[in-house]
Parts: structure tokens; sequence; C-alpha cells
């Protein structure tokens, strides 16, 4: 959660990325207060059982996030289109949640230090306070707070879920809901225990087994929370890999291209290794420009080569990538040797449905470019009657 939470932080600044870093931050400081140096610590420091106090108050402003978090997604929708039932919950949650939070933190924060008997430091909480009204009376107010948030999110998240149709945001959507499932489980599980213990006082040990499930249950949680909120994130990181992968691959071919059409790029080509670690443009943005700086530069040449080269490339490759890697090839070499412009020459574009195959197809090309020499360029153009 720490981890998140800093990679977050480090994310971007809209509503949604605030949202998501209040949301991990809170909730890494809550479970930072289960760690036995930090409970122990502060439940013995001056103010007894203080680790309990700012564990609910983070894990309360996590969940203060995650309902900003559901507004900054469902809480836009056209002006002159209608609004749907999830944009008009998420307009409730903005007006209430905030009014909601600080109400329950005030009457917490006047319970725990008036109701609650804090006359011992306490290393398990619900456990120690097990048949206490005063404990049980605060806890409510938490686990009131904590479920119905958890069912607001439970709610957005499993209509999400079924209106969803892309395979990995549709997992995270669904590890998400079913966190939400835990959650409400576990905070009116809980509250409902407490409330049963004000009648039948339990023995310490069914206490705390009872504590210790369920506060498995959270941790597993958490761990389905941080997983389903990533795994969109990690579609997006996946894209951005492929894309930073095709264009190393790309690269050899794309800046001999550039450096024989140099107004064809915005920008001369750089080296290798600032091509590929510059950030002042999105990976999949320079891809996708690439791809056009290729074929503008493969349209120049077609003016300076003969017209059956294409065809004497297609004699000597079995496949059509290789051909089209040898053509590039030699048409440089012609363009290189002082051939001057002329008619458009033929040249066979694979057709491709969308981007992704487009590159694919394109990495056939730089590989078999790669390992294509310029004395076989050389013959190439000789079997046409050119020279290079």
């Amino acid at each position: 959660m720490t981890a998140v939470a800093i990679w977050r932080a480090l994310g971007g600044s809209d509503a949604r990325r605030r949202s998501l870093w209040g949301c991990f931050l809170g909730f890494s400081i809550a479970l930072w207060t289960k760690t036995e140096v930090v409970r122990i610590g502060l439940n013995n420091s001056s103010i007894t059982d203080a680790s309990i106090l700012l564990k609910h108050y983070s894990a309360g402003a996590a969940i203060l996030a995650i309902m900003y978090y559901i507004v900054a997604v469902y809480g836009q929708y056209p002006a002159d289109g209608e609004m749907a039932r999830a944009v008009r919950v998420a307009r409730v949650i903005q007006r209430a949640a905030t009014k909601t939070a600080l109400a329950s933190f005030a009457l917490m924060t006047i319970m725990f230090f008036t109701v609650v008997d804090r006359s011992v430091p306490s290393d398990h909480f619900v456990s120690d306070h097990a048949g206490q009204w005063g404990a049980t009376a605060y806890m409510s107010v938490f686990y009131v707070y904590l479920g119905s948030a958890s069912a607001i999110c439970l709610y957005q998240w499993a209509g999400a879920f079924r209106r969803e149709e892309r395979g990995l945001l549709r997992v995270g959507l669904g590890m998400m809901a079913f966190a939400m499932v835990l959650g409400v489980a576990y905070s009116f599980g809980r509250m409902l225990a407490m409330w049963f213990w004000l009648a039948d006082q339990p023995g310490y040990a069914v206490a705390h087994k009872i504590e210790s499930s369920t506060e498995a249950m959270q941790l597993l949680l958490f761990v389905l929370f941080a997983l389903g909120v990533s795994v969109p994130a990690s579609e997006k990181g996946l894209r951005r890999a492929r894309a930073w992968w095709a264009l190393a691959r790309l690269y050899p071919m794309w800046r001999e291209l550039m450096a024989a059409f140099p107004a064809i790029p915005m920008e001369p080509p750089r080296s290798r290794y600032r091509e590929l670690t510059r950030r002042d443009m999105d990976a999949e943005l320079r891809l996708d420009r690439w791809i056009h700086d290729v074929a503008d530069a493969i349209e120049k040449l077609r003016h300076h080569v003969p017209d059956n080269l294409m065809a004497a490339a297609k004699e000597k490759a079995a496949h059509g990538a290789v051909a089209q890697a040898y053509w590039i090839k030699a048409a440089l070499a012609a363009k290189a040797g002082g051939a001057p412009a002329g008619p458009v020459a033929a040249f066979e574009q694979q057709q491709a449905t969308d981007q992704d195959g487009e590159v694919a197809w394109l990495r056939h090309v730089a590989n078999a470019y790669r390992k294509t020499d310029p004395s076989q360029a050389q013959r190439l153009l000789a079997t046409t009657g050119a020279t290079a």
C-alpha cells in the first residue's frame, strides 16, 4: 500500500489520481498502525490506545477519498444527455460524503475520550473490550460509516463490472467489487458481534479468534482492492511497454529512412538511447508518428527506383515482410547513389486492420531490414537494370 501510494503521488494531479493517492495513503497509514512496533508504541504513549484512533482516522479518510474517486469517475455526464442512475448516486455521494465523514470523526473522537474504557493499554482492541458498551458504541459509529461506504462502492463497481466489456478492466472492477463485499461483511459482522457480546459476555479466546478471522478478511480486502485498482493501470503500462519495444526494433530502419529524407520528421533523429529514454512524448504517440514517418519515406522512395523492383524483391524473399525490407534497403541505396526522381514505382503495402497489426508487420520488416546487407541491395538493383 505504501509503495502504491508513492507511485500514485508521482502519477499526476487530476481528480481521479488525487483521490486514489489519498485512498492508498490512508490505507497504508492504517496498515502501519497494525504492525506490532507501531501499535504497541502508540498504545503505550501518553494517549492510551492512540493507534486505534489514528487507524480509524486514516481508514476513514481513505474511504472518503474513495467516495471522491467515485464522483470523479461517475459524476460526469453530457449536458444534453440523460443522467444515469450511477451518476445520480455519485452526485448524492458528493453532497453527503464530506459532511458524513466529518460528523463521524467528531462523534468518534468525543466517544473515544469519554465513554471508551482506556484505563489499560490494549493490544487487540475489539477482543480486549468485548462486552463493554462504550467501546461497542464507539466501534459501531466507525463500522456503520465504513460498511455504508463499502456498500456504495460495491453498488457502483458491481454495476460497472456488468457493463464493462474490456477484459482487464472488467477483472479489476470484479476484484474491487469483491473487496467491498468483504468490507461490508467485515464492518457489519464485527458490529453485530460486539452488540451480541453485550448480552452474552464471551471468553477472551473466543473474542480474539473472531477478531483475528475478521482481521484476515480485512487484509484480503486490502490486497484485492490494491490489485483491482492496479490492473487497469497495468494494462496501460503493458501497452506502453509494447510501444517502447516496438520503437527499439524499428529504430535502425526509421533512422536510416529519416537520414535519407530529413524533412519528414518533426525534429532530427537522436541516438537510440536518447530516443528510447526521452520523456517529453508518450511512447505510443511516438510510435504512431514513426509509423507515419516510415510510410512517408517509402512513398518518396518510390520515385527513385524502377517499377519492377518490388517484383524482383518478391522473387528473392519467401515472406512479404522480407521482400519489403529488401525493397527499402535497395531503394535507399539507389537514392544514395544519385538516382533521380521519376514516376511512382510499384510497391506492395501490407494491409492492416488496426495499429497493432501495422506495428507487428513493421517489426517483421525492420527485423529483416536489420539482417539485410548493402551487397544484397546492390544485387537486387542489378537484377532490375538499375545501379546503386
